[in-house]
Parts: C-alpha cells; structure tokens; sequence
C-alpha cells in the first residue's frame, strides 16, 4: 500500500485535542512537555481546559501541529510506516514538512507559534476573517470575488476544499455585506468561521519577507519525503523549494482539491494525522480511495489492526 500522508490546518481545534493520547502514551506526554518549554505555554491547558487561546492563531497553529506530530510519532513508534508523499491544508503544509524531516520538533513548533503572531500582525486593525461557502461553483465565486474586488472590498478565494467548498477571506464587513449576494447567486450557505485572521490573501503580504527569514533560519536543506505545495500543486523536497513555496502560501489560495487530484494515481489510500478528521471528511467526495485518520487511541488501534492485516 502507498500512502500519502495529510495534515489539517485552522478549524481542526478543539478544547480535549490529544488528552486520549497524554493519557496512554509516554511519547505523547513527553512532546507535550517539551513544545510547553519550547514556547512557554502551558500546552496541556492550552489543549485540555476551556479557554479563550485555542481560536487565537498564534496558539491555535502549534496546537494543531503538536496534535498531528504526536499521532504521527506515535503510529511510527508502533508500526514504522513510510508514505509516498505528504500533503497538509494550509498549517498543515508546515506538518508535513516536519513529518518529511525539513523541520526539527522545536523548529515546527516555535514556525506554527511565530507563523501565527506574524498572521495576527498583519491583520490588527483590519478587521479580518473568513467565511465558508457551500453550494456554488468556483468559477461563480471567483468572478463575484473579481468584481467585488474592483469595487474596493477586500473579499478574496483562499481555500479551494472540494467541488462546491471554498472558504472565502478578507475583512469580516466586506464578507458579511456579501452573504446575501452569495446566496443570491445559490450559495446552500454561506458562514463566517471563527477565525482571527485572513489567511491566504494578500491582506497578508506585508509579512512574507519575515516570514521567509523565519524559514531560512529553520528548515533543514533536504527532506525524506517529497511535499505538495499548497500554492501551485509543485512536489518539493528542498530548503531552496521550501523558502519559495511557503512564503507564496501565505498570500495565495490553498488548492487543496487539486493537490489530491494531482497525487490520487499516485497513492492507494490517505492517512490523516490530526484531531477531528477534518481531511477525512473532505476527501469523501475528493477520491475513491480510502482515507483513514489517527486522532486518538481508538483509531490508532484500528489503523494497527489494517496495517498488520
């Protein structure tokens, strides 16, 4: 079996995210602590205790990041298993190249928290966000996106999810004044997402030669493992690629649908690393192969169990 392995990004948060996990695995317990010390947070009441943080980017992206390296860590410790490739959704893309071994842990975890903090930089005083559509074709969205745009408003296509999915971001009022238009046009819904930024949209450009220099000083100068880029579909495996590839992510859309397009012939099945089964639930409608997801114990054992079939 060849496997593509995939990250999910903002929106896969949740208060309980890995306590399954911290409760029956040294390794878990142990990375916990480690990216607490790394970043000075208290990951475990991050993660496990109500809060405020968790929607903030700038904690929500390292959150997210440890989650999905403490499934992946755990199922290599458990049955050490190769992929073809690795593909994340947005923060995810910062996953896969850790899990491609372009980043070490300490470099991932304080690239997601520095990733963030530089995100809701860029968006202070700007009154950002984003919203989910459902129901319309891209084509429709990105020409009302065009025209919206040469009337002023910031309203922009960021993430390409699935055939009638798109998340939309710019300025929360731009978006929120075009809901009814959106649905007008036969949108089956149309909600503004609980997010404190405006991600892949130029709203973030002002960040991206900081950025950059972040890279340079983090990524290691070759990977393990090749990683689709969200911006342009491109499969790279280099510091040279990466530093190209990952400033042009932050300013332009995620094409998610079309990175499983490109690598579906490639692969037999997609196993998901992360809380919520976010991707999971994407690539129902995104490929005929199956996609499987490692979130806690439970399906841990049950990805064990199919491995060892």
């Amino acid at each position: 079996m060849k496997y593509a392995f995939i990250f999910p990004g903002q929106g896969s948060q949740a208060i309980g995210m890995g306590k399954d996990f911290y409760e029956n695995f040294d390794l878990a317990r142990q990375m916990f602590e480690e990216a607490s010390d790394i970043l000075s947070i208290d990951m475990k009441k991050l993660c496990f205790e109500e809060n405020d943080l968790i929607h903030q980017t700038q904690y929500t992206q390292p959150a997210i990041l440890l989650n999905s390296a403490i499934a992946h860590s755990i199922l290599q410790q458990e049955f050490p298993l190769l992929a073809k490739l690795a593909l994340g959704h947005s923060l995810g893309e910062i996953s896969a190249v850790y899990v491609a071994n372009g980043l070490k842990f300490d470099a991932a975890i304080r690239l997601a928290n520095q990733r963030g903090a530089l995100m809701q930089k860029a968006c202070e005083g700007q009154d950002a966000g984003m919203m989910v559509i459902v129901g319309l074709e891209d084509n429709i969205l990105e020409e009302y996106c065009k025209k919206a745009q040469s009337h002023g408003k910031s309203i922009y296509c960021a993430n390409y999810n699935g055939d009638g999915q798109m998340v939309l971001a710019g300025k929360k009022v731009d978006l929120q004044e075009a809901e009814s238009e959106i649905k007008t046009l036969g949108a089956k819904r149309a909600l503004l997402l609980t997010m404190s930024v405006a991600s892949h949209c130029p709203i973030l450009e002002s960040i991206s030669e900081e950025f950059k220099e972040l890279l340079d000083s983090m990524l290691l100068d070759s990977f393990s493992l090749g990683v689709v880029s969200n911006a342009t579909n491109e499969i790279y495996a280099s510091k040279s690629e990466a530093l190209r590839l990952l400033e042009f992510q932050l300013t332009k859309p995620v094409l998610y649908k079309q990175g499983i397009a490109k690598i579906d012939t490639e692969v037999d099945a997609y196993l998901e690393f992360g809380y919520g089964g976010v991707l999971k639930g994407l690539n129902r409608r995104l490929s005929n192969k199956p996609t499987y997801s490692i979130q806690d114990t439970s399906s841990l054992k049950e990805m064990l169990e199919l491995l060892n079939t």
